[in-house]
C-alpha cells in the first residue's frame, strides 16, 4: 500500500457514480478507505465490501483518517439533484466546498477530505469544487484535469449513444470495440434555420472551452480564486469574441446576425430541443418550444425568487452608470468608470461576480437572465422540473438564445466603449515601422485562401461509463476543421535600430446580409482575433512567418480529443507541467477558422504591429505554456498585454473613418482572403504536442 500522491486525486474523477471502494482507472487502483468514510448505506456491510473490492485492486492507496470539517452547507443539495453555479444557493455551497478544499494544508489532507466527500455530496457540486481547487492550488500545478466531456459525457452528446455504449462495453472485449458514430444532425433538421449553425453551437471543443473558462474564472467563491487580474474585462472580451465568431458563422450559412434579446417580455421565437439526458439525475434536459415567454421565478426548492422587472431594473441602473461614467457604491459615494479600469469594473457588474462594487444595487443581471430562460418551462416548480441547458455553463452555448442574451450583454459593453475617446494616431502608430505585405498560404490551396472541411474524431467514454466493463469505449463525432496555414508578414523597420513588435492578427467579414460592404463600425465589432505574438524586428526589411497551429488563442487539437495519458508532458519536465491546466483553457484549434462557403466566403485579413514597449507587462512569466493565453491569461500572473482587450477595434474611430482602409496607419495592413468550405471528411494529421513553446 502506498500513501496518496497528487496524481492519485485524479482517480476520484473516474466513473463518478461508482463508489470509491470500486477500483479506479485502467490500472485498477484501490483505496484503503477508513470505515467511517463509507456512506451510510454501505456502513452495515463495510467489511464485506472492502474485502471484496480490495482483492480486485492491483495497487492500493492509503487514505489518512482526518477530522472532517463542517459540511452541512454543501450537504443541503441532494446527491443526484441538478447543480448550477448560476443559482445563488448553489454558489454558496460550491464556494464553501472550494474554500475547504483550498484550506487543506497538504495534498494528503485534501485527498482524504475529497475521498470522504465524493460519495456523500452532490456529484456535480463535488466535481466542480474539486476541479476549481486543483486548478488554483499551487501544490497541484503539475496536474491536468480529466476532460469534463469524458467524465460527464452526457452533457456533450446525444443521449441515445449511452445505451449502445454500455452494450458495446458488456458484449465486446476491450480492444475489439468499434467507435459508435454520432450523426452531425442529431438535434434537429435544417427545416429550422437555426440548425444550420448547430455544428458550431454543439461542438464539444467550443462547449469545453466555455466550461473551462468559467472554471478558471468563477464569479463566486473564495476571493483568492475570483479576484484575478482584469477578470471582468476578460469576461467582456472572451464573450465578445464568441459573438463575433458566431455572427460570422451565421453569415457563412445564410443567416442574419444575432438579434440581441433587448425586450425581455417578448416571446422567444427560437426553440431548442437538446436531446441530452442527465445520467446523474436520471431525466432528460428540458426543451424550450417556440414562442415561450419569460416569467417571474419563485422556486422555493432552489431558494430562488426574482422578477423579470428586477432584471430590467438592474439593466437600467447599469445603463445609468455607463451614461454618467460612474458607479454608485454602497456607502453612497461614486466610483468613476475610467478609461483604464472602467471596463473591468463593468464586467464584474454585468456578469456579476463577487467583485461587483454594489451587488445589492446593480444585481445579478446576466446570471438571472440565464436562469429565467433556463426555468421558463417551470418557473414556480409546479411540475418538479429542473433547469434547461441555459442553466449550466457546460451546455448553455448549445442553445441559440445564448447568443441573443450575450448580444444584449455585448451591447452594454459597446455602449460604455462608445463613451471613450477614439484612439489617437500616437496610440495606434509605431514610429518607423511599416507593414508592407500580408498574406496567408495553405498547402494545396490558392494564395490567401483558407480551406475548411469536416473531420471525424473519437472521444473515449470509459471514464464516465459507470458500472460497465473496463476498456476504451469510443464515440465518433463529426466536426468542423481546417487545413493548417501560415501567415507571411512583411515589415520594414526604418527606425534606425532593432525593435520588438506585437503582431496582432484579425479577420472579419466584408459584406452584410444583403451583400453590401460593412461599414467600419460594423466590421470592427465583427473582428475575430486569430493570433497575437511578439516578433523581433531587425533594421530594414523583415519577413515574419507564423503557423496557424501556434495561435495564442487556441489549445491544440489533442487537448480536446486526446488520450489523457499519452499526450501528457513527461513527469521529469517540470516546466512543461507548470500551468498545464491554464493551457487546458483556450479556444479549440479545430474551430479557429469560420466555416466559409463552397463558393468561397470573402473576408479581410488585418495585421497590426504595435510597439512592444507600450504593450509589455513587467512580470516573470516563467512558463513554457503559450496556449489559450489571449482568452485565458496566465496562472498567477497579470494578463500579458497592457493594451485594452480587443485593441485596436474595441473603440469607435474618428468620424472620418468610413472603411477599414481609412483606419490603417503605416504599421497596419489588410489583405482580402477567401474561406472555402469543402463537403468532405478529411483525416486528422499526425498529432502535435500539447505543450507549445515559442
Amino acid at each position: 500500500m502506498s500513501s496518496s500522491t497528487g496524481k492519485d486525486i485524479l482517480l476520484l474523477f473516474d466513473r463518478p457514480q461508482e463508489p470509491l471502494f470500486i477500483p479506479k482507472g485502467e490500472e485498477r487502483v484501490g483505496f484503503d478507505i477508513p470505515t467511517n468514510y463509507l456512506s451510510d448505506k454501505y456502513q452495515p456491510v463495510a467489511g464485506r465490501i472492502l474485502n471484496r473490492f480490495g482483492a480486485d485492486s492491483q495497487r492500493t492507496v492509503g487514505l489518512k483518517n482526518i477530522s472532517i470539517p463542517d459540511l452541512s452547507l454543501p450537504m443541503r443539495l441532494g446527491r443526484n439533484d441538478s447543480f448550477s453555479h448560476l443559482i445563488p444557493s448553489h454558489r454558496r455551497m460550491a464556494g464553501r466546498l472550494v474554500e475547504l478544499f483550498l484550506g487543506m494544508r497538504t495534498v494528503e489532507d485534501l485527498m482524504s477530505l475529497a475521498a470522504y466527500c465524493r460519495d456523500r455530496l452532490n456529484l456535480q457540486l463535488f466535481y466542480y469544487a474539486l476541479s476549481v481547487a486543483i486548478v488554483h492550488r499551487r501544490d497541484m500545478s503539475d496536474l491536468s484535469l480529466p476532460h469534463h466531456s469524458e467524465i460527464f459525457p452526457d452533457k456533450y452528446m446525444d443521449s441515445s449513444v449511452f445505451h449502445r455504449a454500455r452494450e458495446e462495453a458488456n458484449v465486446v472485449p476491450a480492444g475489439s470495440r468499434t467507435p459508435i458514430e454520432i450523426p452531425l444532425d442529431y438535434t434537429a433538421t435544417d427545416v429550422d434555420p437555426e440548425h444550420r449553425v448547430a455544428y458550431w453551437r454543439e461542438d464539444v471543443g467550443v462547449n469545453l472551452n466555455h466550461w473551462h473558462w468559467h472554471l478558471v474564472y468563477p464569479f463566486d467563491g473564495p476571493i483568492v480564486v475570483v479576484n484575478k487580474d482584469r477578470r471582468g474585462e476578460l469576461f467582456y472580451h472572451m464573450h465578445h469574441q464568441m459573438q463575433a465568431r458566431y455572427n460570422t458563422e451565421r453569415l457563412c450559412n445564410g443567416l442574419r446576425r444575432v438579434v440581441p434579446l433587448s425586450d425581455l417580455k417578448a416571446s422567444i421565437p427560437e426553440a431548442y430541443f437538446p436531446k441530452l439526458d442527465s445520467m446523474v439525475a436520471g431525466r432528460s434536459w428540458p426543451a424550450r418550444p417556440k414562442d415561450f415567454v419569460l416569467s417571474d421565478l419563485d422556486r422555493k426548492v432552489d431558494e430562488l425568487k426574482f422578477s423579470i422587472d428586477d432584471i430590467v431594473r438592474f439593466k437600467d441602473r447599469i445603463v445609468e452608470a455607463i451614461r454618467t461614467r460612474r458607479v454608485l457604491l454602497p456607502n453612497g459615494q461614486f466610483q468613476p468608470l475610467d478609461e483604464e479600469r472602467g471596463i473591468d469594473t463593468l464586467g464584474n457588474m454585468i456578469e456579476s461576480s463577487i467583485l461587483n462594487p454594489n451587488q445589492a444595487y446593480y444585481g445579478d443581471m446576466h446570471n438571472f437572465l440565464h436562469l429565467a430562460i433556463s426555468y421558463c418551462h417551470d418557473p414556480d416548480h409546479r411540475f418538479l422540473e429542473s433547469f434547461g441547458v441555459m442553466g449550466d455553463n457546460t451546455t448553455a452555448m448549445r442553445d441559440p438564445i445564448f447568443y441573443r442574451v450575450h448580444g444584449f450583454v455585448d451591447d452594454l459593453f459597446n455602449m460604455y466603449k462608445a463613451t471613450l475617446q477614439p484612439y489617437s494616431q500616437q496610440q495606434l502608430g509605431f514610429a518607423g515601422i511599416q507593414v508592407t505585405e500580408v498574406r496567408v498560404n495553405s498547402p494545396g490551396s490558392n494564395p490567401n485562401t483558407l480551406s475548411t472541411h469536416w473531420t471525424k474524431s473519437d472521444i473515449d467514454l470509459s471514464r464516465g461509463l459507470d458500472f460497465a466493463p473496463r476498456g476504451s469505449t469510443l464515440v465518433r463525432i463529426t466536426h468542423l476543421n481546417h487545413d493548417d496555414f501560415t501567415y507571411s508578414i512583411g515589415v520594414n523597420n526604418n527606425s534606425g535600430r532593432p525593435a520588438i513588435g506585437t503582431v496582432r492578427v484579425f479577420i472579419a467579414p466584408k459584406f452584410n446580409e444583403q451583400g453590401s460592404l460593412l461599414s467600419f463600425n460594423e466590421q470592427r465589432l465583427m473582428m475575430i482575433e486569430m493570433d497575437k505574438f511578439t516578433a523581433n524586428l531587425n533594421r530594414g526589411q523583415n519577413v515574419i512567418t507564423r503557423q496557424s497551429v501556434d495561435s495564442a488563442l487556441t489549445i491544440p487539437f489533442e487537448a480536446t480529443f486526446r488520450n489523457l495519458e499519452a499526450n501528457r508532458p513527461g513527469s521529469s519536465d517540470l516546466q512543461s507541467f507548470d500551468q498545464f491546466n491554464f493551457c487546458g483553457c483556450g479556444w479549440p484549434q479545430h474551430m479557429l477558422v469560420p466555416k466559409g462557403t463552397r463558393q468561397g466566403y470573402p473576408m479581410d485579413l488585418f495585421v497590426m504591429v504595435s510597439n512592444f514597449e507600450q504593450d509589455r507587462v513587467d512580470q516573470n512569466v516563467n512558463s513554457t505554456c503559450r496556449t489559450g493565453v489571449s482568452y485565458c491569461g496566465l496562472r498567477d500572473r497579470k494578463y500579458p498585454d497592457a493594451r485594452p482587450m480587443g485593441y485596436p477595434f474595441d473603440r469607435k474611430s474618428k468620424s472620418s473613418v468610413k472603411s477599414l482602409h481609412d483606419f490603417l496607419t503605416p504599421n497596419m495592413n489588410v489583405a482580402p482572403i477567401t474561406v472555402k468550405f469543402s463537403e468532405v471528411i478529411k483525416a486528422l494529421k499526425v498529432p502535435k504536442e500539447i505543450i507549445v513553446t515559442n
